[in-house]
């Protein structure tokens, strides 16, 4: 079995177990699903979570975002990490949208990672969850971790794994990588102590602990 044989055969065996799993984080609405990605930046999800019930009862589009006080949107921000940073990231982007896209997200990758504080990682993962369109592989720490557990890439780079992925699958299934395996490293491959006697593909995985 070569590692597009292997690769389609771990998502088969992972599709009943996450195919109906939801993003991680709360939205609405294509632009509050871009900001909220963009605050959950080496932060939890559940405290993007807490902090976009309020931003957003508030502050609902990326209008109201645009127009707001900045001292107020930073005292909303302020239990995230970086919260200024990422106040200004916010509101810039939400101000682009405004005057750009009619206060739109954009379904071009090109366009979206031009926005401030928006990366590819993000890019392609608002594109998925937003419209169904997959751009790309989402690469976050648990898609690094299982891709190298599993053989696929010997790269650190996000950018560079998400290049050794892409060729193993069709691209129908990119959203699918990225959605199954985030869920697997958090709830079976965690980083501190993998589960392989209950995984569902260890006998796929060259790491797995016999």
């Amino acid at each position: 079995m070569n590692d597009q044989q292997r690769a389609l055969e771990i998502l088969q065996r992972l599709k009943p177990l996450y195919s109906d799993s939801p993003c991680p984080l709360n939205y609405e609405t294509p632009v509050q699903l871009l900001l909220a990605v963009i605050m959950a930046a080496q932060c939890t999800d559940e405290r993007v979570n807490q902090v976009t019930a309020e931003l957003y009862s508030k502050f609902p589009d990326a209008a109201a975002i645009a127009s707001a006080d900045p001292a107020e949107l930073e005292t909303i921000l302020r239990p995230l990490s970086f919260f200024r940073n990422k106040t200004k990231n916010i509101q810039a982007t939400s101000k682009m949208l405004v005057e750009q896209f009619d206060g739109l997200v954009p379904q071009d990758i090109n366009q979206l990672v031009k926005l401030p504080g928006v990366a590819r990682k993000t890019a392609t993962m608002v594109l998925h969850y937003a419209y169904g369109i997959d751009a790309g592989i989402t690469v976050d720490t648990h898609v690094k971790r299982l891709s190298s557990r599993m053989g696929f890439t010997q790269q650190t780079d996000l950018d560079k794994i998400e290049k050794d992925l892409m060729p193993l699958l069709p691209q129908s299934e990119w959203g699918n990588c990225f959605v199954f395996l985030t869920y697997h490293g958090r709830n079976v491959c965690n980083a501190k102590k993998p589960g392989c006697s209950t995984c569902t593909v260890a006998d796929l995985c060259p790491a797995a602990v016999k």
